[in-house]
């Protein structure tokens, strides 16, 4: 009994198929290798920690008993205790100081960001003679430093007779914070498709009701970074508020954390505890804000 078998390539006068090659594993585009994303998240630990120190240093010295722990702040370690603010809160006027504070910065931020808001949308949108020239004068009261702005801002001030007054400080800080804000919103403003315009034109809105009703929702992003802006530099500012407000209940608290340094003595530990205290509102605030700091609401906004 015989057995056939089939012909080779090679009888067959075919040539040979070539082993399958064994695929090579590769990085793919993008991708970053392990080495350079542990290289990126070192240097990205050494930055936070750069950043974090500066704060955990002002806890750490608002924690020492003596006014002088700073100078040896190795002692802290066995005497840490929250005497410090429990004076600060118990026997000074710090809430007083609160209340100015929030009064001048909340009422800041609400003007600053409607003016802001307002103008940037105008010269956005309209087309009014000089538009262009108006947004560079904005520009030039920047320029200013705040020593010459101090006088005559005290005589016009003082002839409206708003010294001493929270609306005086607060028109002084939006004479900073509106023209900083109004190129930020302007420049958001372009941003956003001018054909949402023409379909609340197409709806029957007027110019204010499309600005109202379409853009606002659309620019939270800004409107956020606006409104931290007016917020910290009313908070913090220290020059215009000492020169402007005389009762020392309506100190912000910026000016009220002065009260701890004279000429002869320096209470650094009662300092340190109150900046910690001022840090807290700040931090609420961006905390409400920051979940509106992200950039593309607009996307998908037109189509086509």
């Amino acid at each position: 009994m015989s057995t056939s078998t089939l012909p080779t390539a090679a009888e067959a006068g075919r040539p040979a198929a070539a082993p399958a090659a064994t695929p090579r594993k590769g990085r793919r585009r993008g991708e970053v290798s392990p080495l350079g994303r542990l290289t990126s998240h070192g240097i990205l630990i050494m930055a936070s920690l750069i950043a974090l120190f500066p704060v955990a240093w002002l806890v750490f010295l608002s924690l020492g008993p003596d006014k002088d722990d700073y100078l040896r702040p190795g002692g802290i370690w066995g005497k840490m205790t929250l005497d410090n603010y429990s004076f600060v809160l118990q026997n000074t006027n710090f809430f007083d100081w609160l209340k100015s504070s929030l009064i001048v910065s909340l009422g800041t931020t609400v003007i600053g960001v409607l003016v802001a808001a307002t103008t940037g949308y105008a010269v956005s949108r309209m087309r009014f003679p000089g538009y262009k020239k108006f947004m560079w004068v904005l520009l030039v009261t920047q320029m200013f430093p705040v020593a010459v702005l101090m006088v005559p801002m005290y005589q016009i001030l003082s002839d409206l007779q708003l010294i001493d007054s929270y609306l005086g400080l607060i028109l002084v800080y939006c004479s900073t914070a509106v023209p900083y804000c109004a190129w930020l919103m302007k420049g958001y403003f372009d941003t956003i498709p001018f054909e949402i315009d023409e379909a609340g034109r197409v709806d029957g809105l007027t110019p204010f009701g499309t600005f109202a009703r379409l853009i606002l929702p659309l620019a939270k992003p800004g409107l956020a970074v606006a409104a931290f802006y007016s917020f910290i530099t009313a908070f913090g500012e220290v020059a215009f508020a000492t020169t402007f407000m005389l009762d020392d209940k309506k100190y912000t608290l910026a000016v009220g954390l002065q009260s701890f340094v004279s000429e002869h003595d320096a209470q650094r530990n009662l300092m340190a505890a109150t900046a910690v205290l001022i840090a807290i509102p700040v931090s609420a605030f961006f905390y409400l804000v920051q979940k509106n700091l992200v950039a593309g609401l607009t996307a998908g906004g037109t189509k086509g």
